[in-house]
């Protein structure tokens, strides 16, 4: 099963999240196998905002041990988190991107769902800037409940539009950038 997980960061947690970076490493190497797509969201200035994980794991006991185990969650270095169970419409991990892991603008854009589900049955034409993309879904996979996808586009209104205008109670757009143990 895949999940979706974003922590958003505390406002002025930057401090505590540089010093447990080699904890944040360290507990994600465990899940290296599990990872499809993986790295921060970042404020305009490029400061750290948020840390998104999409994993393949067994169940959904799972994927809450994996959000709320991870060290910032158990320090407070984050305000809150987003888990969902996900599904992967482009049957690849981030590291099999064509685009590569650098170069241009990437973002990530959460729509999040209205009673009418939208942009489930397929990719969106012209796909080949997306990184990640799938329907958040009800614990049970049955329930649409939004969309998430991890894009490289020249800009925040270009990244937003690959989710139709219709279909979303709220569409948030951040900056988003390839994640992983620095080398």
């Amino acid at each position: 099963m895949e999940f979706f997980v974003y922590h958003r960061d505390r406002p002025g947690s930057e401090k505590l999240r540089t010093e447990l970076s080699e904890e944040h490493w360290s507990y994600m190497d465990r899940y290296a196998t599990e990872m499809i797509a993986r790295g921060p969201t970042l404020s305009d200035g490029g400061t750290p905002t948020g840390s998104v994980h999409i994993v393949d794991l067994p169940d959904p006991a799972a994927a809450r041990a994996f959000a709320f185990d991870e060290p910032g969650y158990q320090t407070g270095a984050y305000r809150d988190v987003l888990l969902r169970r996900w599904r992967n419409m482009l049957g690849r991990t981030m590291w099999d991107f064509p685009g590569g892991r650098t170069g241009g603008n990437r973002y990530l854009v959460l729509g999040l769902g209205t009673p009418q589900a939208a942009d489930l049955a397929a990719v969106p034409p012209d796909s080949d800037e997306l990184i990640a993309y799938g329907p958040l879904l009800s614990d049970d996979g049955a329930t649409w409940l939004g969309t998430a996808a991890l894009v490289r586009a020249p800009d925040p209104d270009t990244a937003r539009a690959v989710l139709t205008s219709e279909g979303y109670a709220d569409v948030e757009v951040h900056n988003w950038q390839f994640g992983g143990r620095p080398s």
